[in-house]
């Protein structure tokens, strides 16, 4: 360190505490905007325009409002109107608010006075002088000659401790050069804001096409209020240094909700690595609330369904015989994220709830699926449940060792449909090693180099029974 540095610093030392009186302070009065982006991963980053005025020189700044989850190494105060001439000295975070058990604590170590009897018929009131020892789950007081515990009256305190704040602020020792009235903008990171997608698919009856629509679901815990915001959120896996000091302060119960209407949807364009989503109009994120803002609609977007029998690799090596009865099928459904079928956003992860109406016209749940963040022109694929109507028996109908590793084995499986229309089941076998069907009762596909897939048609009320031989090489 330089000589030069080293007496700048001792003079920022030797500065004076200043005093919650000598303060300018700035509300939520003074501000002109507020914009709000929101990351993924329980992060936000918050710019916050405020017109404020100063005094010239070392002046004390409180900016009042803030995030309580703030990161406030992060925070940058900056001069919008008079660029250059506004720098920050010092600052300080005072997240620690006014209680009545955080202003005893503060309290430990100095004196209160004890109001300890009242006369109602005068108003006169008894007090005594305490020294307040501790305040762990109550309060513990030395009065006198004597040290007390318990109920003994109303603890008057002589003032509020300057760090102890009604509010979250943000406190600054700045240097202005510039004029008294400035706009000026404080940008920061904050923890507490978060944002996740959902989806509501609606299929038709005949299952190959859906009206889907997307939410976002915001959640604010942050300690403040940001009114009439210009919201915006990004998707996308953002690399974040984890600091347990930060992440200590728990989110607190939500309060209440709020559903806004679905028009405007939210515009959206590539960020770097990742996807951003703006909101067309301002919207108020309150403390302690769930919204949610709409954010695509898409009406007849073709639809595949597929009942998928998936296989397991481990009795290709081995005689098991019976393999399972009545062995269910998954219900599949998926679509492309494309122009052409009416979509072709890149879509963030989120949870897709899927309905269908009943024969009274009811929409009726049939399941969800997790999403992970989707670009344009990519599969969706999602996981109803299990077929009910749609079963399959399947055994091991032989095994023979043919030579060092060599094993043929032979399979029939069952296929049965009680539903009153044909069903058609996707079988799909993975198979280990070097393999090859040296016969089969239907046709099948190699689809890829451990995979064998049959398409097999089972009539209404009625069953398939599907049969093959196959050659294992490990």
């Amino acid at each position: 360190m330089t000589f030069r540095a080293f007496t700048a610093l001792l003079g920022l030392l030797a500065l004076p505490a200043l005093a919650a009186d000598d303060e300018s302070r700035s509300t939520l009065a003074d501000q002109q905007s507020v914009a709000v982006t929101i990351y993924n991963e329980n992060l936000a980053l918050v710019k916050d325009q405020r017109r404020i005025r100063l005094g010239s020189g070392q002046v004390a700044l409180a900016f009042r409002d803030v995030s309580a989850r703030m990161r406030p190494e992060t925070a940058l105060l900056r001069s919008l109107s008079s660029p250059g001439k506004l720098s920050v000295i010092e600052q300080n975070f005072d997240f620690d608010l006014l209680t009545p058990q955080k202003l005893l604590e503060k309290y430990v170590g100095k004196t209160v006075k004890i109001i300890t009897s009242v006369n109602y018929s005068t108003g006169a009131e008894t007090s005594e002088q305490a020294e307040v020892l501790a305040a762990n789950n109550g309060v513990v007081l030395k009065m006198g000659d004597r040290i007390e515990t318990g109920h003994f009256g109303r603890i008057v305190y002589s003032d509020v401790p300057a760090n102890l704040r009604d509010r979250p602020t943000l406190v600054m020792l700045l240097n202005n050069a510039g004029v008294a009235e400035q706009e000026v903008e404080l940008s920061y990171l904050s923890g507490g804001l978060a944002w996740k997608a959902d989806y509501v698919a609606e299929l038709n009856a005949a299952d190959d096409r859906m009206d889907i629509s997307g939410w976002v679901t915001l959640t604010n815990t942050s300690g403040a209020s940001y009114r009439n915001a210009k919201l915006q959120l990004v998707a996308g896996d953002v690399n974040q240094v984890r600091n347990k000091y930060f992440m200590a302060a728990a989110p607190r119960e939500v309060s209440r909700s709020e559903v806004a209407a679905p028009p405007p949807m939210m515009a959206e364009e590539s960020l770097l690595e990742y996807h951003l989503y703006t909101l067309e109009r301002p919207t108020t994120i309150a403390e302690n609330q769930t919204k949610q803002v709409a954010l695509l609609a898409a009406a007849g977007v073709p639809a595949r369904k597929e009942l998928l029998l998936n296989g397991a690799d481990y009795y290709y090596g081995a005689s098991y015989g019976e393999l399972g009865q009545k062995m269910k099928a998954g219900v599949f459904v998926e679509f492309d994220n494309k122009e052409s079928a009416s979509l072709g956003m890149p879509l963030p992860k989120g949870i897709v709830r899927v309905y269908k109406k009943d024969a009274a016209g009811n929409a009726q749940f049939v399941g969800e699926d997790q999403i992970d963040h989707t670009p344009r022109n990519e599969k969706v694929r999602l996981k109803l449940g299990e077929a009910f109507d749609v079963t399959a028996d399947k055994k091991q109908t032989n095994f023979q060792t043919k030579g060092t590793r060599l094993f043929e084995s032979a399979y029939e499986i069952v296929l049965k449909n009680a539903k009153k229309e044909t069903a058609t089941v996707t079988v799909q076998e993975p198979i280990p090693g070097d393999w090859k069907i040296l016969n089969s009762s239907h046709q099948h596909e190699k689809v890829s180099s451990n995979t064998a897939v049959w398409k097999i048609n089972v009539p209404a009320e009625s069953k398939t029974t599907l049969t093959y031989r196959v050659q294992v090489k490990y």
